[in-house]
């Protein structure tokens, strides 16, 4: 072997003694470097009741503290483009391959129950107070009726009895009093009473959105309002908050509102930018909601449901809120 290879081998040698020395440096700095805020890795994200806020972070279930929201948030393996849960259960449409979608029902725990294909692209989810009852919105392509607009695909789950149903557009409809058969139905925004059996969905057709009142057992929906999408049904289910669209037209967007069943009044919110998303209460008198903002990052945002105050950020780089601790009835 010539002194120059030897010299080369040499200093090889100490590199890598040196670059081994380092790395051993740094990782004990690093972990000196790491705050007590920062999520326990071995905190496991759950659905239990509780002051818990879940969403989606960067594609996955997170839960954070209602106590702080905008603090430190532990973050799931689970991956959802869209995600809810109340009564212990858990919704998540995620990606099935990367071109198709899947609806996926969870446990506590986030571990899978079962699994249904869905068609298009994922929009909106809802879980029942009780945990019983799912539902989704998909947007899908290739309707020949609806060539300039969008077409939806609507379906709820009953766990309880495995009852499937892949498109509202099963049920029959009626507006006043009339069967509505028109092939441009599109239905979405799936909400659920307390008894697991009345729910609550946008119908469109012949250019109105009319929010719906359906019945799961009977396969039937009849109108109630006109100018209602991506309706919330209130903790005590007297109240129906959703995205009105401005003078009757959606591309002018959105004003968050509040709707009382009992009278029809409606009162709109404090926020006063165009919402695209199906809102949700995290309590009797608190509406929660994704704005994304210029960049297209989501953000979770609060409003008080009778129109009083100012939004307030909730929860940056966040979508798809669902409180944990709900209390539901009368006094919800």
């Amino acid at each position: 072997m010539s002194l120059s290879v030897r010299t080369r081998l040499l200093v090889v040698l100490a590199v890598a003694l040196v670059l081994a020395v380092a790395a051993v440096f740094y990782i004990r700095g690093a972990a000196a470097r790491t705050t007590p805020s920062a999520p326990a890795a071995s905190k496991a994200v759950t659905l239990d009741a509780g002051p818990a806020l879940l969403t989606v972070t960067d594609r996955h279930i997170a839960t954070v503290s209602t106590m702080d929201p905008a603090g430190p948030r532990t973050v799931s393996s689970v991956e959802c483009v869209r995600a809810y849960a109340a009564g212990g259960t858990g919704v998540c449409l995620q990606p099935a391959t990367p071109w198709t979608y899947k609806m996926v029902v969870l446990d506590r725990h986030l571990a899978p129950v079962r699994s249904v294909d869905i068609p298009g692209l994922p929009n909106r989810a809802r879980v029942s107070a009780s945990g019983r009852m799912i539902g989704w919105t998909t947007f899908v392509g290739g309707d020949s009726y609806n060539s300039g607009g969008f077409s939806t695909r609507t379906g709820i789950l009953d766990t309880a009895s495995g009852t499937l149903v892949s498109s509202l557009e099963e049920f029959t409809a009626t507006h006043d009093g009339r069967e509505v058969r028109s092939a441009d139905r599109n239905f979405w925004g799936v909400t659920f009473a307390l008894d697991d059996n009345t729910f609550y969905a946008t119908m469109s057709s012949g250019g109105h959105r009319r929010l719906m009142k359906g019945d799961f057992a009977a396969r039937t929906l009849r109108s109630v309002a006109d100018n209602v999408e991506c309706p919330s049904l209130s903790p005590d289910g007297r109240r129906i908050a959703f995205k009105h669209a401005i003078d009757g037209d959606p591309t002018r967007g959105w004003r968050l509102s509040v709707l009382d069943l009992g009278t029809l009044a409606v009162t709109p919110l404090a926020e006063t930018a165009s919402v695209d998303d199906q809102p949700a209460w995290l309590d009797g008198s608190t509406i929660g909601y994704t704005l994304r903002q210029a960049d297209g990052r989501p953000d979770v945002f609060a409003v008080p449901a009778d129109g009083s105050g100012t939004p307030r950020l909730l929860v940056p780089g966040a979508e798809s809120p669902a409180a944990l601790g709900v209390a539901t009835g009368p006094n919800g």
